[in-house]
């Protein structure tokens, strides 16, 4: 039997699903095309990001606007990039009351209607949480790809937006 009282069990929970939370924001932020929503899920100044092929940086300013220049890119007032984001497999390490790490699996799909391409992917993301300001941010986000497709949209191809 676990040796932490009940009351702190419960804490426990509420951090972990504070973080999933917290994570989940961030996709939707991503697939809603939200700068905002998506700068606040990091830590204010000094995360650590490492996105591959998008880069690696070491605040999240940066990747904001990276994500800005790509997921509000528009031709004829319509989006071009069209993402999905779905995370599952949460594994989630507490290390006191406002320090956290975790793993997570993400599969991906992006619609790129500039190069008129579907991606699907699968990766890893290896994540440390911290408590700022009351909210638990991310203040490390390290994703690896574990495989990826790219095909061509065909010319029947039907997008709705």
């Amino acid at each position: 039997m676990d040796d932490r009282s009940m009351e702190r069990r419960l804490d426990d929970l509420e951090r972990v699903e504070a973080i999933k939370a917290l994570k989940y924001r961030y996709w939707r932020a991503c697939d809603g095309k939200d700068p905002d929503a998506f700068r606040a899920c990091f830590v204010s100044s000094g995360a650590s990001i490492d996105f591959g092929v998008l880069g690696r940086f070491d605040d999240a300013d940066r990747i904001t606007q990276v994500f800005t220049d790509i997921a509000l890119r528009e031709v004829d007032g319509r989006p071009v990039i069209l993402d999905m984001h779905h995370g599952f497999h949460p594994h989630i390490e507490l290390h006191g009351e406002s320090e956290a790490s975790g793993a997570w699996t993400l599969a991906f799909r992006q619609v790129d209607l500039l190069h008129g391409t579907e991606t699907v992917s699968s990766g890893e993301y290896d994540d440390d949480y911290r408590v700022e300001n009351g909210e638990w941010r991310m203040s490390r986000c390290h994703y690896s790809v574990r495989w990826s497709i790219t095909r061509p949209l065909t010319s029947d191809t039907v997008v709705v937006q």
